[in-house]
């Protein structure tokens, strides 16, 4: 498998990092064993594989075409792929009982706020949670942007040809193209994200 070219001011991810487990719904990935492999076959029952936190940034010159993303809101409105040209997006890949995607809420939440009146967009995509479960999840850690219902994958799937999620979270910043940015590993660091966003708001 080859990786795409990056350039980073932090750590770039290896391919292993790229493995994707059962949980992104049966797509494929790298064969290496990583931490990532080693997560999704100890059989610790806690149905999510915890990425590291690394960052990977993907120089402008080096991104892929903009993301094909098309799918419907818990709160039923249809996104399709204008919606993210013009705008710098924030997309978090989560679900309740994710125990990092529940610490890392509030900061998400907090960044969303800072950057809603430079017209950053967040958006949460759910992977397996029904409505009720997302709402309370929201409703619990006071978050005010939306989320996909992506029970069927259809988000993840127009991303993972590009930049793969291994790991829930994970969370990507698409630049005003709808070209995937960056990619955090994991739980986020609240001052590494806003960094991250800062960058693509620049460009």
């Amino acid at each position: 498998m080859t990786t795409p070219p990056v350039s980073s001011r932090r750590s770039v991810l290896a391919a292993g990092g790229l493995a994707l487990t059962a949980l992104t719904l049966g797509l494929s990935g790298c064969a290496q064993e990583d931490a990532l492999a080693k997560q999704a076959k100890a059989g610790d029952n806690k149905n999510y594989v915890a990425g590291d936190g690394s960052v990977t940034e993907f120089a402008a010159a080096d991104r892929k075409a903009a993301v094909d993303i098309q799918g419907t809101l818990f709160n039923g409105t249809a996104v399709t792929p204008k919606d993210f040209l013009g705008k710098v997006t924030v997309l978090n890949f989560w679900f309740a009982a994710c125990a990092p995607c529940r610490v890392e809420a509030p900061l998400l939440e907090a960044l969303h706020q800072e950057f809603k009146p430079k017209g950053v967009q967040f958006f949460g995509v759910n992977l397996r949670d029904e409505k009720p479960t997302a709402e309370a999840f929201d409703k619990t850690f006071g978050l005010t942007y939306p989320s996909f219902n992506d029970k069927d994958g259809g988000v993840l799937l127009s991303v993972s040809g590009l930049v793969p999620p291994g790991a829930v979270p994970t969370t990507l910043v698409l630049d005003k193209q709808g070209r995937v940015a960056s990619r955090v590993l994991g739980e986020i660091q609240k001052g590494t994200l806003k960094a991250l966003i800062d960058s693509a708001v620049a460009e």
